[in-house]
């Protein structure tokens, strides 16, 4: 048997390797091996999502000791809500490598540093043990602690340092919760945890499921993040290197919401069922929903507007989580695929104007459609994909959040308060275009020239499964639904 996950996982580390050896004397050798070993990775995911059946539950599965002596297996596997997102990780992964094709300060150490985070990011929706799952968890705050730190803007070292202890101190609540697990039911295998929650015989007693629903809830609220936990995030945004941001929204801040759906609910379903949880679950999700779009609308800088729109659409995600229905878990899902791949093109298309005007504040960028037509229009597409037009990856998912809200127990006012941020970020993202694409070019605009064919080719994949996505819903729910009936099998619902 082929152990394909591994190689999945662990082909970007073989890169790392390499570009990490790579002598100074060849300061461009480092992107190419860089961008080879992520086409490989990606061939591998594309491969694994085409062959993998949408009704066999988990698949690819690897399992063998590590610890015995303590019950820790090297233990990956898959089932329909983590494969869409490895594969999503593995494509975001080479157009962060392709956006960063330009860097030349420490290039052989830039390129380590996203291939090692490639490793922890898809690790983490692959393992199914808990040590192993930790471990790559905290993997990815080394290699973006470096991205920021080193590549980052101005206030990099206070943005980098921000991110690591947020994240750090999460983990440490979620490292708690994973203990109290082991000691109370004696595995650290997530599968077998699932299963012992699922047998009223062995499942835990509320109050052990409340509290250690409550350490878990800190570590991965963090990284959605939840408001008020959201203040990292801004920074750490605006801060980071183009592809740091994109790696950023796409794929680590689905880490918690997937943390929540592989482990929360399954594991703890009497307190994810709770009234106490499930309406602080629903209502942090509906305040991050309307004070993201609400500051968002505030900034005056596109890339903080972007960072600030992240935190209401993955409240959006929080939101059909709480809901604890198959409505509203399959719009998590499609949200966090549908996010990461609208806000990582956001991202890559602010970071093509600012490398052109040198700057991001709203009120200097106009006239963009006039100077750099393909650059505004495809602006111009990423926002209204975000605010959630029909027919674009990002009405689907917000749409069933709030159909799986709407009919659950939550009361439906929090329901149509989250609709507002609809609303919101139709008006926030309407009044970015208004000033950045329309009207006559200006000052540093006036200058600058149109995407390249290399840029365009770049962003292309994004347009395709945007459009892809938003008009064939079943390309993705045919892998998540399934996956989330057997969660819900599991917690008795």
């Amino acid at each position: 048997m082929v152990p394909l996950l591994s190689m999945i996982v662990f082909l970007p580390l073989v890169g790392a390797i390499v570009t990490a050896l790579m002598p100074r004397t060849m300061p461009t050798v480092p992107r190419v091996v860089a961008l080879g070993f992520s086409v490989a990775t990606l061939a591998l995911a594309t491969w694994a999502l085409a062959i993998f059946d949408v009704d066999g539950g988990y698949q690819f599965v690897e399992r063998f000791p590590w610890v015995p002596q303590v019950g820790i297996e090297y233990h990956l596997a898959v089932d329909g809500i983590s494969m869409p997102i490895i594969a999503l990780s593995a494509l975001l992964t080479v157009l962060a490598i392709l956006v960063s094709w330009k860097i030349d300060h420490r290039p052989a150490f830039y390129f380590t540093m996203i291939q090692l985070l490639a490793v922890g990011m898809t690790g983490v929706f692959a393992a199914l043990d808990f040590v192993l799952f930790y471990l790559f968890w905290e993997l990815v705050l080394v290699p973006m602690y470096f991205l920021i730190a080193i590549w980052g803007g101005a206030r990099r070292e206070y943005a980098a340092i921000k991110f690591f202890l947020y994240t750090l101190a999460g983990s440490v609540f979620m490292l708690v919760g994973i203990i109290a697990l082991y000691i109370t039911q004696g595995s650290f295998n997530i599968a077998e945890l699932t299963a012992l929650a699922a047998n009223p015989d062995t499942a835990l007693s509320y109050n052990l499921q409340f509290w250690i629903f409550a350490a878990f809830f800190l570590g991965f609220a963090v990284k959605v993040p939840v408001f008020p936990l959201h203040t990292w995030l801004p920074d750490a945004h605006v801060e980071a290197p183009t592809a740091g941001s994109v790696l950023l929204a796409g794929i680590l801040l689905k880490m918690g919401t997937y943390g929540f759906i592989r482990i929360s609910l399954p594991i703890m379903p009497e307190a994810a069922a709770s009234q106490f949880w499930m309406w602080t679950l629903g209502i942090l999700a509906t305040v991050s929903i309307v004070y993201g779009a609400a500051v968002a609308f505030a900034q005056t800088d596109m890339k903080k507007l972007v960072a600030y729109s992240s935190v209401s659409h993955m409240g959006f995600v929080m939101l059909g989580i709480a809901s604890g229905t198959q409505e509203g878990l399959d719009g998590a899902v499609f949200v966090m695929v549908a996010h990461g791949l609208i806000t990582g093109m956001m991202f890559m298309l602010v970071g093509m104007v600012y490398e052109r005007t040198h700057t991001r504040v709203i009120s200097e960028i106009n006239g963009l459609s006039s100077q750099t037509p393909i650059a505004g229009g495809l602006l111009a597409f990423a926002s209204i994909a975000s605010l959630g037009l029909p027919g674009l990856a990002g009405f689907p998912g917000e749409l069933l959040t709030l159909l799986g809200a709407w009919r659950s127990d939550l009361w439906p006012g929090l329901v149509i308060i989250s609709a507002l941020g609809v609303l919101l970020a139709a008006a926030y993202m309407l009044w970015m275009v208004q000033r950045t694409v329309m009207g006559e070019a200006k000052g540093v605009v006036a200058k600058i020239r149109d995407l390249t064919a290399f840029e365009i080719a770049t962003l292309a994949p994004l347009v395709v499964l945007i459009v892809a996505l938003g008009v064939f819903w079943s390309l993705l729910l045919r892998y998540v639904t399934p996956a989330v009936q057997t969660v819900l099998s599991g917690m008795g619902v």
